[in-house]
């Protein structure tokens, strides 16, 4: 008698993984700006940030108007940068140097990061980079945020992988702060910033532990607090300032 085959085990999918493979299936086009075309604007600015979730240096943003025949991106396999090759990303930044109407592309560092968070330092970034275009859009399209601008906004998800004009901010700060990186990564040598970009890599973490964190290093992100020999006493001089011996005794914390 044949022998049945057992069933296979379902494979188990990481929830990285699955929004990987959802974002290949997302189309990038210029149909977000030809919908508000339609409706009267013509100076649009995609924005976008890079950066948010690394260990070391600063969030990036960059906001790009773009002309309104936008084939020779689309043709050029213009998408999330995070889905490009550095080889393809460099490529399309110049292409989109060539032919955008402006570009700025702002910076907010690790101690305003720490300061305020990274959720407003990035927000920062984003309005920074709209503020300083040479030409004044008339609507934004933001990667997943709103910004405190008066001009008219759409908050698009995923919008690096569906907007042409996010997703070319999103290569061109890409770009900009992967070189930053580069150069950090003589000034700093030894986190392997070349390499990883600042992100939280088994080979950065282990840096960090070895050597500890630099003057760069974003001290409120758990990876960086865990190993800062300052953070202890960060702590206890946060608590004297805030609190008299009185204070710190009536609470049981003494």
């Amino acid at each position: 008698m044949a022998s049945i085959p057992s069933p296979r085990a379902p494979r188990t999918v990481t929830a990285a993984t699955a929004k990987q493979r959802m974002l290949k299936q997302l189309v990038c086009s210029d149909a977000p700006e030809q919908a508000l075309r339609y409706y009267g604007f013509q100076r649009i600015a995609g924005v976008d940030e890079v950066g948010r979730g690394a260990l070391f240096g600063p969030v990036v943003a960059a906001a790009v108007i773009l002309p309104e025949c936008l084939d020779e991106l689309a043709d050029a396999g213009l998408k999330d940068s995070k889905q490009l090759t550095r080889e393809e990303r460099e490529s399309l930044d110049q292409k989109i140097r060539g032919m955008a109407l402006a570009i700025c592309i702002a910076e907010v560092d690790a101690e305003t990061i720490d300061r305020v968070n990274i959720y407003q330092a990035t927000r920062m970034a984003m309005l920074q980079a709209v503020v300083g275009l040479t030409m004044a859009p008339d609507h934004l399209l933001i990667d997943a945020m709103r910004l405190d601008h008066p001009c008219r906004q759409t908050k698009l998800i995923y919008g690096d992988a569906l907007s042409l004009s996010i997703a070319a901010a999103s290569v061109v700060a890409k770009v900009h702060r992967d070189a930053l990186m580069r150069e950090l990564d003589e000034l700093h040598p030894g986190y392997g910033l070349a390499s990883h970009k600042g992100y939280g890599t088994p080979e950065h973490r282990r840096a960090l532990l070895e050597i500890g964190p630099c003057a760069l290093h974003r001290r409120t992100f758990a990876p960086v607090r865990a190993v800062d020999p300052d953070a202890v006493l960060d702590q206890v001089v946060s608590a004297e300032l805030l609190f008299d011996d009185a204070d710190l005794e009536d609470a049981g914390w003494a």
